[in-house]
């Protein structure tokens, strides 16, 4: 008699267990062998100690860091009255504002992008922007524009769990809303603003499409420099890509680590968005 052959729900992994090992895993143990490895084949950490020893991929690490965190700060401050707001608006409204914020995240953000673009150049010809002297100011605005969804549902997401008798024990204990706010709204309301950080932070280093487009192509950010590298077509110049491609990862991974650690850390009844 034949065995019979027994299927059960971790089968179902199967097929997406495939696809990371195709299409995650074996392209990244190609960019690890080409990190550290020379245009022969020899092992080699020569790809990292050139990249840190030139001062333009210093000056582009630069311009990537300040214009992420500028993007994130001011995603934040839009954000958060935002995400308040929804939170504290009845049910109903708050599912039609919600929506109005989402949608656009159904759109490709190369579609948002050329779009924030032509707006710029309306305002450009009505004499009120000035496009042409104010390229990273082009890609900030860009910037903010596509990834504000991005941090506002976080925060949402927080916000609208947090149990409203905390904020009642907080006024009923003296405190009035500034001081509710700052000690037992924000606090508890941190996860998801790291998670909004997370999610902002890290993008905005390697999003070059909006850079180039908005930025008319004078606004090198990291992720155009590696994507640079793999056009050369020189025989170095995948290995130099890879390198980069891995620095940007580490970091990536040092960033979630840290994040992580502080949401665990953190004190709260809401829970953050993952």
């Amino acid at each position: 008699m034949g065995v019979a052959l027994r299927f059960s729900r971790k089968h179902l992994g199967i097929p997406y267990a495939l696809f990371l090992a195709v299409f995650v895993l074996f392209p990244l143990v190609l960019i690890v062998i080409y990190a550290f490895t020379d245009a022969n084949g020899v092992p080699t950490f020569n790809n990292f100690t050139d990249f840190f020893s030139r001062s333009s991929n210093l000056y582009v690490l630069l311009i990537s860091f300040v214009l992420a965190v500028l993007t994130t700060a001011i995603c934040l401050l839009i954000a958060y009255p935002v995400a308040y707001i929804l939170a504290r608006s009845g049910a109903k409204k708050r599912s039609v504002y919600l929506l109005l914020f989402i949608l656009p995240m159904w759109i490709n953000f190369v579609l948002r992008t050329a779009a924030m673009k032509e707006l710029l150049f309306a305002l450009d010809g009505l004499g009120v922007y000035n496009v042409t002297d104010w390229y990273f100011v082009n890609t900030v605005i860009g910037m903010v524009y596509d990834y504000l969804p991005f941090t506002i549902l976080p925060i949402y997401t927080v916000l609208i769990k947090i149990d409203k008798n905390v904020i009642e024990a907080s006024n009923d204990l003296g405190a009035n809303s500034a001081q509710t706010f700052l000690r037992t709204t924000l606090p508890l309301s941190m996860p998801g603003i790291v998670s909004a950080i997370t999610m902002v932070l890290l993008p905005t280093t390697t999003s070059y499409v909006i850079s180039d487009t908005l930025g008319n192509s004078k606004v090198t950010i990291i992720g155009k420099l590696i994507e640079n590298q793999f056009n050369i077509g020189t025989a170095d110049s995948w290995h130099t890509g890879s390198a980069i491609s891995l620095i940007l990862l580490f970091f990536i991974f040092g960033t979630m680590l840290l994040s992580g650690k502080f949401t665990e850390n953190t004190n709260t009844r809401g829970g953050g968005l993952w």
